[in-house]
């Protein structure tokens, strides 16, 4: 490795000019296309000449070189006629796209000077090459290995590719053997950590790529001895020294030869295997090598069903000459893959009368078992003497294929990595059938029937557990039971280790089970027994995955929600959606992330705990957990306050909110943006309720006001409650005003909108308080504007009007004109409610303009709605019926249920005025409808009670009495005065 370039000069430029680099600093890159970035930002590096006098620049030093020297570099012997004034060209435009003093002009020629720490990838990799020497030296080759392997890395592609010029072809072929001596140096280390059979098939590739260099064919010959491969590794030697004799006539180097030599008097010193023992001859032999079948199988009948089919058709394929049945399944690890393949192999047996072979190919292992040695222990099992198995794996599978004709064989390939691995394994003859299980979707295995196994249904699941607990036990606590299930995530494994330690603890109760499953820091823990543990199990997974994959798998199971988008998955790994795509779907295909939907993905609720603890145990970088997070909240706050803008054009509240560093979605269409809330409603809340930490609650508490729609609609209004309730404390715990005051203001109108008016009042009132001391003007706004909604409904008229003139004139003055109409539309009602019914109409108009002046499609709907009322007690029916049917249409158009149904409701209030009294049930049905399970029971009881009113006036009194007495039992446990307006109705109805 000390052969390798050195630029000192440019790599370090002094202390000084280290400590006052910008952050955008340049860098360059020759180990690949010659380019240079500023920061991240990519620079355009001009025509080719121009990169070629870059890269001698570059390469020289940080001295300067001539004129004449730079021009031999670019052109040699030919240079063009006006090679001089190219030159300085060139030389111009560079210094136009480099920092000031970057090229320096010197005696006619040119440097580059004044480059930062790591500016040049050629300067990396040499520190990186000195510091694993230096590690080696020391003994440390875990580190050293680690180390050039980064070196390694940064080669991406050709050197200086597409660079003209003889100085280039120079440094293309010294670049390239540097890169091959850090191979050869990394190889050595490999073979020392005894890490023979991972260096084979990298030295097969290197071998053909490189035919003459000897080193790695040196390398290959005692990867392969130590690899207990000793007929292969003296045919490399036979291979050198036929192709150097005739490439070059002459024989192979005396290192090589030496090796040779050694392997035939088999060295002790280069760990040779014992001498394997003469076999004896071959006999024919049926093998039955599957593992027993689980006695308490339980459950996936159709898998079983639909795997038996397929394995069946092998015979029918046998008999009419077509090739084998292969099935692959794919799951994630304790799914039960190899419970299944085995149940299913054992009922298939006598389809298969010539054998059944079984080998764990240990592919979710940091080894992988080789083919060649699985074919090795097919062959011996199927009858084949070891001094009649060939050494390599191409003729090994051919005699694989020879011996299985014309018999009917099942193989199942346990826990393959992938699908190379088990093509040399498959029969591929008619009559016999593979069975594959993987982590991995085999979508590459042409041919074969592929089965993505789930987890159990719940019943599968109780089914399983009470056969190893026993029935006697899970009868006696069902609801126990049904607990330990749904916490093992429903997944096979978990199920039968928990049973497996309920089952040997005869003093435990399933609640306590249930109990210490219940707490998910401990949940992996607790899911062991034995050898079997799902912690470990997942940890196979793991291990395998690459860099890139196991971030994303440990960043993404931070999020608590159900499942995740890509933009937001994006969002947490800080990359681009094509890039985050690629790494999540390769994740789905190992099986530890499930695709949901198109574009949206989950954890198992098992796994999401272990990457949880991945990210705890192996995210090195510091507070990189804490930026993934913040990074989510960003997003679905800079996203939801462009949904919010383009519900409410004009409104302030964007304006006031805290502000974000990464960037939200952009939707040009407000049913897109409709589509994007409610779609990420439960996820939005999740990262509200996860982000209480000091320097994220105002961001999450923003959030949670900026996504109102969801309380406002009904469809989220009790996770929503929740939410609010989950900050409000953790302001509390910060001792947040700011933060408090906003999340009263979400939880007031929570209460609002459940019907929950003096809970409402309480939160209401406490926010413009807190308000008031944190100096924030809008949740003042806010709060008054509904301390005024919430008098109304309590019929405290004075007190609302109060209210809703401040809200009024606060609004006015934060230049907030929507609030200001919203304020209007409810000052309205209080006018309505104390007879002042032309200013009722008048002031509803006004903020029914006001919202349609910007355009205000969903709070335009609330200034109709108000209009409707005011209008049906002025006795302008048909025009109010117009107006509460335009707020109707505007509300169903944005999802918003609650007041959907609530306009149902007015419209059959219009059509009760109106005596129009079976349209008036049919109104009042529907709003019923609607407002199931939300809305709040008073409203419930006002809708009963227009209902009541027109079913007694169409005839139906019976029916018409029940929903007037169960409106009653509503109003007199709130203690409403609206049950003295039922009760008069009910007196002729029931004296009747």
């Amino acid at each position: 490795m000390d052969g390798g370039p050195r630029v000192p000069e440019q790599r370090r430029s002094g202390s000084a000019a280290s400590a006052i680099a910008e952050p955008a600093a340049l860098r360059f890159g020759v180990l690949g296309p010659v380019r240079a970035w500023r920061g991240g930002e990519p620079l355009n590096t001009g025509s080719p000449q121009q990169r070629a006098l870059l890269a001698a620049l570059l390469l020289r030093e940080g001295r300067t070189a001539t004129a004449a020297e730079l021009i031999d570099a670019l052109w040699g012997n030919e240079p063009p006629s006006q090679a001089l004034a190219a030159l300085r060209t060139y030389a111009s435009r560079l210094r136009k796209i480099l920092d000031p003093g970057v090229l320096a002009s010197e005696s006619g020629g040119y440097a580059v000077r004044s480059l930062g720490e790591g500016a040049l990838d050629l300067a990396v990799a040499q520190d990186l090459a000195a510091e694993a020497e230096k590690s080696r030296s020391a003994g440390d080759l875990c580190h050293a290995r680690e180390v050039l392997n980064r070196a390694l890395a940064l080669w991406d592609g050709e050197p200086l590719a597409g660079v003209p010029g003889p100085y280039a072809d120079a440094q293309r072929v010294r670049l390239e053997e540097w890169r091959l001596q850090l191979l050869e140096s990394r190889l050595d280390m490999d073979l020392e950590q005894g890490c023979h059979a991972e260096a084979v098939s990298e030295l097969t590739a290197l071998t053909a790529a490189h035919p003459l260099r000897e080193r790695f064919r040196e390398l290959l010959m005692l990867a392969l001895y130590r690899s207990g491969r000793q007929a292969e590794a003296l045919a490399v030697y036979a291979d050198t020294r036929r192709l150097l004799a005739e490439e070059l006539g002459v024989d192979p180097r005396p290192g090589l030869r030496e090796l040779q030599q050694r392997i035939l008097q088999a060295d002790p010193a280069l760990a040779e295997p014992s001498a394997p023992a003469a076999e004896p001859a071959a006999v024919p032999v049926r093998p039955a090598q599957l593992p027993a079948s689980v006695p308490d199988f339980t459950g996936r009948a159709a898998f079983v069903g639909e795997l038996s089919e397929v394995l069946a058709s092998a015979s029918e394929a046998s008999a009419a000459g077509r090739v084998m049945a292969v099935s692959a399944l794919a799951g994630i690890g304790g799914v039960g893959k190899t419970t299944l393949a085995v149940h299913v192999a054992h009922r298939a047996r006598p389809a298969f009368p010539d054998g059944q072979l079984y080998v764990d190919l240990q592919g979710a292992g940091p080894r992988p078992a080789e083919p060649e040695t699985v074919l090795g222990s097919f062959l011996r099992a199927l009858g084949t003497a070891d001094s009649a198995i060939p050494d390599s794996l191409e003729e090994r599978a051919a005699l694989y294929r020879s011996v299985l004709d014309g018999r009917r064989v099942l193989v199942l390939l346990d826990n393959a990595k992938d699908a190379a691995q088990v093509r040399p394994l498959l029969p591929g003859t008619e009559g016999c059938a593979a069975l594959v299980t993987s982590r991995v979707r085999m979508l590459d295995l042409a041919g074969a029937h592929l089965v993505d196994l789930d987890v159990m249904s719940p019943d599968e699941a109780l089914a399983l557990f009470t056969k190893i607990v026993g029935e006697e036990r899970v009868a006696a606590e069902r609801e126990a039971a049904l607990d330990v299930v749904a916490a093992c995530g429903f997944l096979p494994l978990a199920i039968r280790i928990a049973a497996s330690r309920l089952a040997a603890r005869r003093t435990w109760t399933v609640s306590v089970l249930a109990a210490k499953l219940a707490d998910e820091r401990r949940r992996l823990d607790e899911l062991q027994a034995g050898d079997l543990a799902v912690k470990a199990t997942f940890e196979l997974g793991y291990g395998q995955l690459e860099p890139a994959q196991a971030r994303a798998f440990r960043l993404l199971g931070l999020a608590d929600g159900p499942d995740m988008s890509l933009a937001a998955a994006a969002a947490v790994l800080d990359l681009p959606a094509e890039e985050t795509e690629d790494l999540l779907e390769s994740l789905v295909d190992t099986s530890l992330l499930e695709s949901a939907a198109p574009g949206r993905y989950r954890f198992h609720d098992l796994v999401r705990l272990y990457a949880r603890a991945c990210a705890e145990r192996d995210e090195q970088a510091p507070g990189e957990r804490e930026a993934a997070m913040s990074r989510l909240l960003d997003f679905y706050l800079a996203t939801a306050a462009g949904v919010y803008t383009i519900e409410r054009p004009g409104d302030r509240l964007v304006d006031h909110l805290e502000p974000t560093e990464y960037p939200g979605l952009v939707f040009e269409d407000r049913h897109r943006a409709h589509d994007w809330l409610y779609s990420e409603a439960i996820c939005l809340l999740a990262c509200v309720r996860q982000s209480t930490r000091p320097d994220q609650l105002r961001r999450a508490v923003d959030l949670l006001w900026a996504a109102i729609d969801l309380a406002e609609s009904g469809a989220n209004s009790k996770e929503y409650e929740a939410t609010g309730t989950a900050v409000r404390a953790a302001a509390q715990s910060c001792r947040d005003e700011r933060a408090e005051a906003r999340a009263l203001v979400t939880l007031a109108n929570g209460h609002h909108m459940s019907g929950r008016f003096e809970l409402a009042g309480q939160e209401a009132a406490e926010a413009v308080r807190l308000a008031e001391v944190a100096d924030d003007p809008l949740p003042q706004c806010w709060a008054s504007n509904m301390l005024g909604v919430i008098a109304l409904y309590q019929s405290r008229y004075d007190v609302g009007e109060g209210h809703l003139t401040r809200a009024i004139e606060s609004f006015r003055s934060a230049g907030d004109r929507p609030g200001e109409a919203s304020a209007l539309c409810n000052l309205s009602r209080i006018h309505l409610a104390t007879g002042r019914t032309v200013s009722a109409v008048s002031l509803a108009q006004q903020g029914t303009d006001m919202y349609d002046d910007m355009g205000h499609a969903f709070k335009g709907a609330n200034g109709r709605y108000a209009l409707g009322l005011a209008l049906t007690q002025s006795g302008q029916l048909e025009l109010a019926a117009e107006r509460l049917e335009e707020a109707r249409d505007l509300f169903r158009d944005s999802r918003q249920r609650l007041w959907e149904g609530m306009t149902l409701f007015r419209l059959a209030e219009v059509d009760l005025a109106a005596r129009r009294l079976a349209q008036a049930a049919t109104h009042a049905e529907s709003a019923l409808t609607l407002l199931r399970g939300i809305g709040g029971e008073w409203r419930r009881g006002n809708v009963l009670t227009a209902l009541g009113r027109a079913l007694s006036g169409i005839g139906q009194s019976g029916r018409a009495q029940v929903c007037l007495q169960e409106a009653l039992a509503i109003f007199e446990a709130l203690g409403a005065p609206e049950a003295d307006e039922v009760r008069a109705l009910l007196k002729p109805l029931t004296l009747a």
